[in-house]
């Protein structure tokens, strides 16, 4: 089975570092579930929003999104929060639209 490609920029790295040891378990098997399935990942772990960006989730105590978007043969995951209101902040998604341009 081949795998895709998975970058994920310093400053998500940083954010998942950042949080407890569950949750840094949780959102690093979202990534490896992503590097696995690539384009095939759906609901519940992966959910189309806009313009190119997708989010990854990791559901639990605390729920994390990770944003990222597919470029050549891979994805990159651009932005990474914890998700406190019902949708994904506009900000965030414009945050990644920018970043995945570049």
């Amino acid at each position: 089975m081949a795998y895709m490609n998975v970058l994920v920029i310093e400053s998500v790295v940083d954010f998942i570092e950042s949080l407890d040891r569950k949750t840094q378990t949780k959102t690093y098997r979202m990534i490896r579930l992503l590097r696995e399935y690539g384009h095939h990942i759906g609901m519940p772990h992966s959910k189309p929003l806009r313009d190119g960006v997708f989010e990854l989730r990791a559901r639990g105590r605390k729920e994390i999104r990770l944003l990222y978007g597919y470029r050549g043969n891979g994805a990159l995951v651009v932005c990474g929060f914890i998700k406190k209101t019902q949708s994904v902040p506009n900000s965030e998604i414009e945050k990644a639209i920018q970043v995945l341009k570049k």
